[in-house]
């Protein structure tokens, strides 16, 4: 199997950085895309690590950066994105994007404190006004009950009365609480008080969640100062507000006037600071996303650095990290590209180093493979240097699914709208849109295309197109001899391809199912069997081809012990069990025509009687001579496979185990150290930089 098929030769590097050039080297490093850090520290705790400092730094300027997308997303402002992406800032302007960011933060704290405060303010008097207006009716309607009172007692001429004065409290409370806030006056007060309620129209916005919320107002007659401290402390429980309310209509008339004058000015003031707040947000939303990359850049690489081996002398960093051989002269560029942007007059060494750790797997992979590739390890990474499966799921994937989809109607909107997001794939991908689903449809813009394609070919084979056949080519039926009062009379006409003079014998339908069997009575029957008999063997295709991938490996890897303990057993019993059912059924449809439909067995009765040594008495029953002793002796070497497949590669294991030798398989190395080792055979490996002491000693890796 070709190097197509198999993950990229990988190596194992170690880096000498000068410590000023480090981040930028780092930094080119991960534009590239192509190394895979190793942690050199790995007893070392995560807050004692040289650049834990800047990790936190970087921690909390995204901590800003989510606040301030927090408050652009609930101001409803749309964040401009680009779909730039900037490569990582030097570390000095690191200093500059949190003195940005502080300003930022300092500043819309201030101003949602100063909001609030006013909306607060602003929620008081407009309650008061309220207030104001729907009391002046609870008062004349008061007023009017105790003259009437009065009126009563003067009537019945009781001595020493007094006039009667009443005591009162307004306020605004929620309106889901006022029937409970009613019901414990009446008790509490022993139905000595007098409550009177009217809801407000509008709802009000809350100055701290920001929700519209529906009040009532509300006012309370009673008499006596002990009634007075009852009702206050009820009203305290229930959450009420209280408002000062003056008892004549001109007082109020003038209060009234007063609280409006103040709303018109505060409402002036809260619109000032709502455009200045929506100005710094609009502002914030065009770098936003920027930031985000900047800050999470440097972030990464930060925390790569932290991976990375001191020196004795505190001026070199040593890495190492596992990288594609073919892209080592890419990787080089980019460390001098690195070293020359840090103004660092020392350059960076990669040297080769040999292992016996297997190395990580990498696949190449571009806009079109990709999707494929993460479907494949969504499943299983392959292990280094195995077949990778991904360029076989690009046919085998779509075309199953269509197998089992196959309608050309809805393949033919797939098809389009896969098409779709392939066409306009820049645009798209720059509007980069946060919703789930939609990333996930696009990231499979081909996937869906060729599912989409191949699903309009099943379709056709199954001639349903928007669950209806389409009759292109004129069905080989036809009722030429039989009359319109013969098919009134009989509900169910049987078509027997046998009678020529409704079936014209050798034109079949040209391509997919004929379009009577749309109208068939057993069409269910005919098309579930025929399907099914379809998947069966486009299944055994699909494991056998599987199988022999795993050859492949072997072979690749000069493992004879899984060659012949795991591939052979493994085909022998798929192809006595599975390939012997495929061979069946195309072995049925081969020898017994429509004449001598009649005598064929059943598949399933056959499989059965096949594992069960059941076999009929008569030779007519057979489909072919000779059938009862090799389907004995499929059952018996299928048998014989099981015990193979568990006990002989896992026997070898434990003797390999137990005499102590490990095979260790990295490109044919089986040393137990790694050296250093130059790119060009041969040659010595360069000096280190001056200052770095590094070890020439050969240690292990494990």
């Amino acid at each position: 199997m070709g190097s197509l098929f198999r993950s990229e030769e990988m190596t194992l590097a170690q880096l000498f950085l000068q410590s000023e050039a480090a981040y930028a080297c780092v930094s080119e490093l991960g534009e590239l895309g192509l190394v895979q850090f190793r942690d050199l520290n790995p007893d070392v705790n995560a807050f004692q690590r040289k650049f834990v400092n800047e990790v936190r730094r970087c921690d909390e300027m995204e901590r800003k950066l989510r606040f301030l997308e927090k408050e652009i997303k609930k101001a409803g402002i749309p964040i401009v994105d680009t779909g730039e992406n900037p490569d990582a800032p030097p570390p000095r302007e690191m200093i500059d994007l949190e003195a940005t960011f502080e300003k930022l933060e300092n500043e819309m704290k201030e101003v949602n404190t100063n909001q609030e405060a006013l909306k607060r303010n602003f929620l008081e008097l407009t309650e008061l006004k309220h207030i104001l207006r729907k009391t002046q009716s609870f008062f004349e309607e008061e007023t009017a009950r105790v003259e009437d009172t009065q009126s009563l007692i003067h009537a019945e001429h009781l001595p020493d009365t007094q006039p009667m004065r009443l005591g009162f409290v307004a306020g605004v409370i929620n309106r889901e609480r006022l029937p409970m806030f009613e019901r414990m006056l009446w008790r509490a007060c022993r139905g000595n008080v007098f409550l009177r309620q009217t809801e407000i129209e509008t709802p009000l916005e809350d100055p701290v969640t920001g929700d519209q919320v529906h009040k009532c107002v509300f006012i309370i007659f009673f008499q006596g100062d002990q009634l007075k401290s009852r009702v206050k402390k009820i009203c305290e429980g229930f959450r009420a507000t209280l408002y000062p309310c003056p008892e004549t209509p001109a007082e109020r008339r003038e209060m009234a006037i007063g609280v409006m004058t103040r709303i018109e000015d505060l409402q002036t003031v809260l619109n000032q600071t709502q455009d200045h707040r929506h100005r710094v947000l609009v502002s914030a939303a065009k770098n936003i996303r920027v930031w985000f990359i900047k800050a999470r850049k440097i972030k990464a690489i930060y925390h790569t650095l932290n991976l990375f081996n001191l020196d004795v002398t505190q001026k070199c960093l040593i890495a190492e990290c596992w990288c594609p051989v073919a892209d080592l002269e890419r990787i080089q560029l980019a460390l001098r590209r690195g070293t020359e942007h840090s103004g660092s007059s020392v350059p960076s060494i990669l040297n080769r180093m040999t292992t016996k750790q297997s190395p990580p797997t990498y696949h190449k992979t571009n806009k079109f493979t990709s999707a494929f590739q993460a479907l494949v390890d969504s499943y299983g990474v392959a292990s280094y240097s195995e077949v990778n499966p991904g360029p076989f799921t690009i046919i085998t994937f779509p075309f199953l699914f269509a197998v089992m989809f196959g309608d050309a109607g809805h393949g033919l909107i797939m098809a389009l709208f896969g098409l779709w997001m392939v066409w306009r794939e820049k645009q798209l991908m720059n509007q980069r849109k946060d919703d789930g689903t939609w990333s996930i449809f696009f990231g499979g813009r081909y996937i869906i295309l060729l599912m989409g394609c191949f699903s309009i070919y099943t379709g056709f084979i199954y001639n349903d197109f928007f669950s209806k056949s389409l009759n292109i080519f004129g069905s080989s039926w036809h009722m030429a001899n039989i009359s319109d009062e013969d098919i009134k009379n009989n509900e169910m006409l049987e078509l027997d391809p046998n009678v020529t003079a409704i079936y014209t014998p050798g034109s079949p339908y040209p391509f997919g199912l004929d379009p009577i069997w749309n109208m068939a009575e057993n069409k269910i029957t005919f098309l579930n069997s025929f399907k099914m008999k379809m998947s069966v063997t486009l299944g055994v295709i699909q494991m056998t081809f599987g199988i022999c991938l795993s050859l492949s490996n072997y072979r690749f890897f000069k493992d004879p012990v899984s060659m012949f303990s795991v591939f052979i057993p493994q085909l022998l019993f798929l192809m006595c069990i599975f390939g012997y059912m495929v061979f069946i059924v195309f072995f049925k449809w081969i020898v017994y025509d429509a004449s001598i439909s009649y005598k064929a067995p059943s598949l399933l009765i056959t499989m059965i009687n096949m594992f069960l040594f059941k076999f009929p008495d008569s030779q007519d029953d057979y489909m072919y001579s000779g059938q009862k002793g090799f389907q004995i002796f499929l059952v018996l070497m299928a048998v014989a496979c099981v015990p193979c497949m568990l006990f002989i590669k896992p026997f070898f294991e434990w003797r390999a185990h137990k005499s102590g030798k490990r095979t260790v398989r990295v490109n044919g190395a089986t040393e137990d150290t790694a050296v250093i080792m130059d790119q060009d055979e041969g040659e010595m490996p360069p000096r280190p930089p001056r200052g770095c002491q590094a070890t020439r000693k050969r240690r292990s890796l494990i």
